[in-house]
């Protein structure tokens, strides 16, 4: 289990959000925190105690007029830390060697390769193709239906008819390198994590797989560390004093390095 940092960037600003609550009409979101300092000052953080893997998410769509400042920050960020952070949000075959040339370790991508709500398998080969398998993460965040749990896209605004699974990981690891899994129900509101999803994704051996959502408190990081077998790397966003929150960030590292 490792901790995997993050720096979710809105409006031009490093934020973190209710994830739920993202609405590209009007630019909105629930905000938990907004920080003063920009996101390359997040990154030479990370950078300074070692710690990589992490993500920079890009949260207004490229027709919003505060991309340029938001993919500014993230510039500004993978250039404070080259080759420590991966980077999503909007990312296709045509934009991804711009964020990979510019430091990024990874792209992360979701809403490309899904199109009528199901995987365009052309449309992952194709992305693929553009960046090789060893620099993609499959960003399969998910919402809790009926039937289990089901992906969603396009920022966390539209669910798919795709169930999260083991047969759905097997597939999607022939094409990727990790997995980013946010529990879209929990993220955001500090209040426990997704334990069935947690299990679900522990009890799959295969690629590294990161869970984001929830986690409010040092008993989560155990509980997670317990249900994904110690396998699943971990993203502890508002619940941090990074970020507001009360967990502190040096003891979160502690436990999970234990």
């Amino acid at each position: 289990m490792e901790f995997r940092p993050c720096i979710d960037i809105h409006n031009g600003k490093v934020k973190q959000i209710v994830g739920g609550s993202l609405k590209d009409k009007g630019n909105q979101a629930q905000e938990n925190f907004v920080a003063r300092q920009d996101a390359a000052y997040f990154a030479r953080l990370y950078r300074r105690f070692g710690l990589s893997g992490g993500h920079i998410i890009l949260l207004n769509p490229p027709e919003s007029e505060y991309y340029s400042a938001t993919c500014s920050q993230a510039m500004e960020a993978l250039s404070a830390y080259p080759g420590g952070l991966q980077l999503g949000g909007g990312i296709t075959p045509e934009n991804a060697s711009a964020f990979l040339d510019a430091g990024a370790s990874h792209v992360i991508v979701t809403s490309y390769v899904f199109q009528g709500g199901r995987i365009q398998y052309e449309r992952l080969e194709r992305m693929r193709r553009a960046v090789g398998k060893e620099r993609l993460v499959l960003d399969v965040s998910c919402k809790r239906t009926e039937d289990g749990y089901r992906v969603v896209t396009d920022r966390w605004q539209t669910l798919t008819s795709q169930r999260v699974d083991a047969e759905l990981l097997d597939r999607l690891s022939e094409y990727c390198d990790e997995f980013l899994v946010h529990g879209v129900d929990a993220e955001g509101k500090s209040q426990g994590i997704e334990t069935k999803l947690a299990s679900l994704l522990g009890q799959w051996n295969g690629i590294p797989v990161t869970y984001a959502g929830g986690v409010h408190s040092y008993e989560d990081l155990e509980l997670l560390k317990k249900l994904g077998n110690n396998r699943l790397h971990v993203t502890v966003g508002s619940a941090l004093d990074l970020f507001g929150g009360p967990l502190e960030w040096e003891r979160v590292l502690a436990i999970i390095d234990k």
